[in-house]
């Protein structure tokens, strides 16, 4: 039986860039790679991460933006689960190998905008101080992992809050942490689609 070759994406095409650098990113080796890394699972039936990018960039398409503001998102969307497929999986943990960071650290080569390379790196962290305190039960933990996140954040909270939700109102992820962050959070403005 003859062996079939997996169908080339077109990445332009599903993704539709808006910019030079996404047409960069897009054209990037090393980037389209982590596009195609992916299997159907919880949280992510979608499979593939450029599928699960473009749902987000669709959440991110209901939102009332000012351009800088969506230039930033759709950057932050486009590289924030890209490198899951170079992440350490090890146990324990190797925070320094989380995608996020690689994720920052590639982006680093093409941006100097903090707030997208902090947004990026940390765009788990609202779940997992969420999953440590409600899960896991260790309200200590949890509490410093947001306290670090806010620190870290500061004034561009909204635009985290923003992207934590285009991200989680995806695919059948948990939609507990959401409601928990806006509910328990000061200084965001709720929004809703």
């Amino acid at each position: 039986m003859k062996e079939l070759l997996p169908l080339r994406v077109d990445y332009l095409e599903e993704l539709q860039p808006e910019t030079e650098l996404e047409y960069m990113l897009l054209r990037d080796p090393e980037f389209t790679t982590g596009l195609g890394w992916g299997i159907p699972r919880y949280g992510h039936p979608e499979g593939e991460v450029y599928r699960h990018i473009r749902e987000v960039l669709e959440n991110v398409d209901q939102l009332q933006l000012a351009p800088k503001e969506r230039q930033q998102l759709r950057l932050i969307a486009f590289a924030h689960d890209t490198f899951k497929y170079k992440e350490a999986k090890g146990y324990p943990r190797d925070w320094s190998r989380h995608h996020g960071v690689l994720a920052r650290q590639f982006l680093e080569q093409y941006i100097s905008d903090q707030v997208v390379l902090e947004i990026t790196e940390l765009h788990d962290e609202a779940y997992y101080a969420w999953r440590m305190e409600f899960f896991h039960q260790n309200v200590f933990a949890g509490r410093l992992r947001i306290q670090h996140l806010l620190d870290r954040v500061g004034e561009f909270l909204q635009l985290y809050y923003l992207f934590f939700k285009c991200d989680t109102r995806t695919g059948d992820k948990n939609q507990a942490p959401l409601k928990w962050f806006e509910h328990h959070f000061e200084g965001i403005e709720v929004v809703d689609f």
